[in-house]
């Protein structure tokens, strides 16, 4: 968008001024903001042509300085096209010290930071980063872009602008614009944030956007199977092959705790003898890559052996046909209808229902339970004793009520 831009010579009195001559001032107006520089000149009031803003008269002397003034002018301009060219943000700051032989601070896009990060992470897959981390990522660059371009109608912006503002109506606009619930705001957000936070440690921000906004995540009620819902899956014959399939691999998850990403990568050589002579999966988590030690449990075991030769588990050297994310949750709903479960049935809950259900309802310490989900913080797998909390509750209420009518 093109700014606007002004130019104006002009006497301007000192102060104490009594009588003489006037020094001449030079005034530069760009979308409304303006600095002043000084001519070096001086000039009678009476001669002053103010519209002209130019010194009136035929003289050499007089032509002299007016040439002078038009070369200050033409050295403006010089320098404001100087910016342009350069992709350098026009300001009345950028200008004055490019007029003054100042290093003007080069600008800092957005977008074309974030981009650069995502090229970054995108060569470092799957080293150091997941195939789905990239993928959020590249959403969460094309939400800001989005975000701006429906705010700021602008293609991208100078990270020098962003601010609390700028944070705040981003959050309204994924709520509101995307139809995101805020715990998922919340993780664009986070995304955006490491952006903001390279930007920072650069030097090319001075101040947090993100200071006095808060992050804090609301707490999600997480789904666990239970005994009964566990056994009507088990225990239900299908007669189309691929829900027998989903059934075995996401009940492998329910007795094992991998989520999907691990159990779809999961090698035969991630199957090892343990300290006490039984078969452990010892691997690391896809999303955290922080270590997984699990003994194997004997449903989990069986549905290994199941499928030890299945012909495309052997091509893709893995220990279970697992089909996409998204085929098997579609498949999960099927499923649950025909176990007759009315939970909304997802992979995810699999492994809740082996941190809940498997083991902490059976009196694994809450440690151990943390360690074979691969949990780096204790605080993660507390969640999961939540729900049991809850479970405990329910079962109490009849006690409760006996014991409250007992004389």
């Amino acid at each position: 968008m093109d700014k606007s831009f002004g130019l104006l010579f002009y006497l301007k009195k000192p102060k104490g001024f009594v009588a003489g001559d006037i020094p001449v001032y030079l005034r530069v107006t760009v979308d409304g903001e303006s600095f002043e520089l000084s001519s070096k000149r001086k000039c009678a009031a009476s001669k002053w042509n103010t519209d002209a803003g130019r010194m009136n008269g035929k003289g050499d002397d007089i032509k002299a300085f007016n040439t002078y003034l038009d070369t200050l002018q033409q050295k403006v301009f010089e320098a404001k096209r100087k910016l342009i060219e350069l992709d350098k943000d026009l300001t009345p700051d950028s200008l004055k010290s490019s007029l003054l032989g100042k290093e003007v601070t080069p600008r800092h896009m957005i977008l074309e930071i974030f981009r650069k990060h995502n090229e970054q992470m995108e060569a470092l897959v799957p080293q150091e980063y997941a195939p789905g981390t990239l993928e959020r990522y590249r959403t969460s660059l094309q939400h800001t872009q989005d975000f701006m371009m429906w705010k700021y109608k602008a293609s991208d912006m100078d990270i020098r602008k962003l601010d609390y503002e700028f944070i705040e109506e981003y959050a309204f606009w994924l709520k509101s614009e995307r139809k995101c619930a805020h715990n998922t705001t919340m993780k664009y957000l986070s995304n955006f944030r490491k952006i903001v936070n390279r930007c920072i440690r650069s030097g090319w921000l001075h101040k947090d956007p993100f200071i006095g906004f808060n992050m804090t995540k609301r707490e999600v009620d997480r789904t666990a199977l239970t005994e009964h819902e566990l056994s009507a899956i088990s225990n239900k014959r299908f007669t189309i092959k691929r829900l027998e399939v989903v059934r075995d691999i996401f009940l492998f998850s329910c007795y094992s705790g991998l989520a999907y990403a691990d159990v779809e990568k999961l090698k035969r050589s991630e199957i090892t003898t343990g300290v006490d002579g039984k078969l452990w999966i010892v691997s690391r988590r896809q999303k955290t890559e922080a270590p997984a030690r699990i003994p194997l449990l004997p449903l989990a075991l069986s549905i290994i052996e199941k499928y030890k030769d299945d012909p495309e588990c052997a091509v893709r050297e893995r220990i279970l046909p697992v089909l996409s994310n998204q085929k098997m949750n579609a498949y999960l709903k099927e499923i649950a209808d025909l176990c007759g479960i009315s939970k909304t049935l997802t992979y995810h809950i699999a492994r809740h229902t082996f941190a809940t259900t498997i083991t902490l309802s059976n009196g694994v310490p809450i440690e151990t339970v943390s360690k074979m989900l691969g949990h780096r913080s204790l605080r993660t797998t507390q969640h999961y004793a939540k729900i049991l909390d809850r479970k405990i509750s329910n079962d109490m209420k009849h006690l409760y009520e006996k014991y409250q009518t007992f004389e």
